[in-house]
C-alpha cells in the first residue's frame, strides 16, 4: 500500500449542538487557545507526514478563506470543495474523488481534538490489505462497532452480529477502492459503504486505547478541551496571550483564557471564561464560565455573550 500524504478534514457541519458560538463560524474554524480547532486539526496531521489537505465547506465558506487566504497551512496546501447541499460523509469523500486520485487518504472529522497516534493508525493500516482502517476506543458512551480480532465485523448491529465493543473516534484512512462502494450525487452517510467493507472482511481496526479525546460538540467539551490542553502543558500558547490589553485592576483565574488583542477594562473579574480573539469586555464586569465572542458587559455565569 501506497504511503498516505494525503488528509481529508470534515469540515461541512452546521454545528448546531454548539450554537450559539457556530452561527458567525463553522464549527472546525472556533478558536482553540487562540487558534482554530482545523489549525490544531491540521498540525497534528501534518506531524505525521501528511503534505497536503482537503476540507469541505457548507455553513459560511467565505469564512475558510478569510481564515487560510494563501488557501494552505504551515506550507501545506488546502483544497476546499463546497457542498451547496449538505452531502454527509459518504456523500463528502465522493465529492472529492479528484483529490483522492489513486492514493490512501486519512479522514478526520473537523470537531475533535485528539493526541491519537496517527503514525501508528498508518503503520496499522498500510500492511493490512483493508480497504479502510477505523481508529476505535475499546471504552466510550457510544461503543457500537463491534470488532473480531483487528477486523470491524458490525456497526450499530446492522448486519445482526453485535451491538458492538468499541467507539469509533471520527479519524480513519480509505483507500480509493471505497469510491466505487458511494453513490454519486448524493446525500449519504459512509456508513454504508463501511458496512459493505465488513462483510468483505476489508475493514480494519486499529485501537487508539490510551489517547486524549475531546468531540467539541457541546459547550461542556468545548471548555473540557480548553483546560486538558492548560493542565497537560500541550497548548502552544499562554493563557493569556501577550497581545491582549488587561488592565492591572483586572482580576483572572487559572482557568481564563484571553485571546489576542482583547481588552479587558477595570475592574474585571473572570473565572473560567473565554474571550475569542478581539473581544472587549467592559469595566467592572463579573464572568464565571462564560465565552465572550465580541463584547460583555456587566455579570453573567454559563453564557455566550
Amino acid at each position: 500500500m501506497s504511503e498516505i500524504f494525503k488528509a481529508f478534514i470534515l469540515g461541512a457541519g452546521l454545528g448546531s449542538r454548539l450554537r450559539p458560538l457556530t452561527d458567525t463560524l463553522p464549527k472546525p474554524l472556533v478558536p482553540l487557545f487562540h487558534e482554530p480547532l482545523a489549525s490544531h486539526t491540521m498540525r497534528h496531521c501534518l506531524k505525521a507526514g501528511i503534505e497536503c489537505f482537503a476540507i469541505n465547506t457548507h455553513h459560511i465558506p467565505a469564512a475558510w478563506q478569510q481564515t487560510y487566504p494563501e488557501s494552505s497551512f504551515e506550507g501545506a496546501p488546502i483544497t476546499f470543495f463546497h457542498e451547496p447541499i449538505l452531502l454527509e460523509t459518504g456523500g463528502g469523500i465522493k465529492n472529492i474523488a479528484p483529490f483522492i486520485g489513486e492514493d490512501p487518504v486519512l479522514v478526520y472529522n473537523g470537531d475533535i481534538l485528539t493526541d491519537l497516534d496517527l503514525t501508528q493508525l498508518m503503520a496499522a493500516h498500510r500492511g493490512s490489505g483493508n480497504v479502510a482502517t477505523l481508529a476505535l476506543f475499546s471504552e466510550g458512551p457510544n461503543c457500537n462497532v463491534a470488532v473480531e480480532g483487528h477486523q470491524v465485523v458490525d456497526l450499530r448491529h446492522a448486519h445482526g452480529i453485535h451491538p458492538g465493543t468499541h467507539q469509533f473516534t471520527g479519524i480513519y484512512i480509505i483507500e480509493p477502492e471505497i469510491l466505487p462502494l458511494i453513490p454519486a450525487n448524493e446525500k449519504i452517510s459512509i456508513v454504508p459503504a463501511f458496512l459493505e467493507l465488513a462483510a468483505q472482511g476489508k475493514l480494519g481496526a486499529y485501537i487508539a486505547d490510551g489517547a486524549s479525546w475531546h468531540d467539541l460538540g457541546t459547550r461542556e467539551e468545548y471548555f473540557a478541551a480548553h483546560q486538558h490542553l492548560q493542565d497537560s502543558g500541550k497548548a502552544t500558547l499562554p493563557a493569556i496571550h501577550p497581545q491582549a490589553k488587561i488592565d492591572p485592576s483586572a482580576e483572572l483565574d487559572e482557568y481564563t483564557i484571553i485571546g489576542p488583542n482583547c481588552v479587558i477594562e477595570k475592574n474585571v473579574k473572570l473565572r473560567k471564561t473565554i474571550a475569542w480573539p478581539h473581544a472587549t469586555i467592559s469595566e467592572n464586569s463579573n464572568l464565571y464560565g462564560c465565552i465572550v465572542r465580541e463584547q460583555a458587559a456587566g455579570e453573567h455565569q454559563d453564557q455566550d455573550l
